[in-house]
């Protein structure tokens, strides 16, 4: 009998997926250059198709962007793209468009960084052991804080989300999914006001979290059935608020749960077409 096998590393906790980061933003044309036409990721075809809400498939997560005065994640987004170097053509082939706005970007070895029209920091990588077997999707969200607060926030996600989580050197990091992460780094930097962006979230105990934030008066939106919110991070020892981040959590019944998402090939073209390539793996061929 083999008992070599780490058991722990299988564990996932309570939450178990980061379904998308939802940020407004003012113009869909322009988010669509950004996130469709340089980023190579696909329109959900099936839902919000107008032009008040796009949602971005990236391998199984999304970005939710409604129409609407520009918001800015306080960190940066962490995603695991399947080809760097197509992704900085890509960039560099919509610079020319974007160039009166905030767009920028960089190759750097093993990532390409990038700022969107408003300015919201998105880190590509490349697929990394650290995600799993994922060639495209959302690794991890990383969160500026202010300083010695990332133990009281491993402590609000341990307690109050029964989430696996690790808090050293000024750095907080919560397990939000097979491989996936909530990262709260302290920064001396000066932090803007919080502008409501907000994270979705699904978790297996539904009514163990809500049960938690509501004694504490920390439950911001009774959604639905399926669905409740809140937004402040406090320190379970103090009740004294950390930092803001809407949650939008989900239960595991939630009707969009596990929904199958459509991701494109963005190599392929009118004049690079094939029947039955069109869709992009999101996942890594098996070993």
């Amino acid at each position: 009998m083999n008992d070599s096998y780490d058991r722990g590393a299988e564990d996932v906790g309570n939450i178990v997926a980061l379904e998308h980061v939802n940020l407004c933003m003012p113009d869909q044309r322009v988010a669509t250059l950004f996130y469709i036409s340089g980023l190579g990721f696909t329109r959900d075809p099936y839902l919000f198709t107008g032009l008040n809400v796009m949602w971005v498939n990236v391998g199984c997560n999304q970005f939710h962007l409604p129409t609407g005065a520009p918001q800015r994640l306080r960190g940066r987004v962490g995603l695991a793209v399947p080809d760097l170097d197509a992704l900085a053509g890509r960039l560099e082939a919509v610079h020319g468009e974007l160039a009166d706005t905030a767009f920028e970007f960089a190759a750097e070895g093993d990532r390409v960084e990038a700022r969107c029209p408003w300015g919201n920091h998105i880190v590509c990588h490349a697929p990394d052991p650290r995600f799993g077997p994922v060639a495209l999707g959302m690794a991890y969200v990383e969160l500026d804080v202010a300083p010695g607060t990332a133990p009281g926030i491993a402590r609000f996600y341990a307690e109050a989300l029964k989430a696996p989580v690790s808090a050293e050197e000024g750095v907080a990091v919560v397990a939000v999914g097979a491989r996936q992460s909530l990262v709260f780094r302290e920064t001396g930097a000066a932090l803007p006001d919080y502008d409501g962006h907000h994270i979705q979230i699904y978790v297996a105990d539904f009514s163990g979290p809500h049960a938690w934030l509501k004694e504490r008066g920390l439950v911001s939106e009774e959604s639905d059935q399926h669905q409740y919110r809140f937004v402040d991070i406090v320190d379970p020892e103090t009740g004294t608020v950390l930092t803001n981040l809407e949650h939008e959590v989900r239960s595991m019944t939630h009707p969009l749960y596990a929904r199958p998402l459509v991701n494109r090939d963005p190599a392929r073209s009118n004049t690079s077409f094939a029947v039955g390539r069109e869709a992009r793996a999101w996942t890594l061929p098996p070993d």
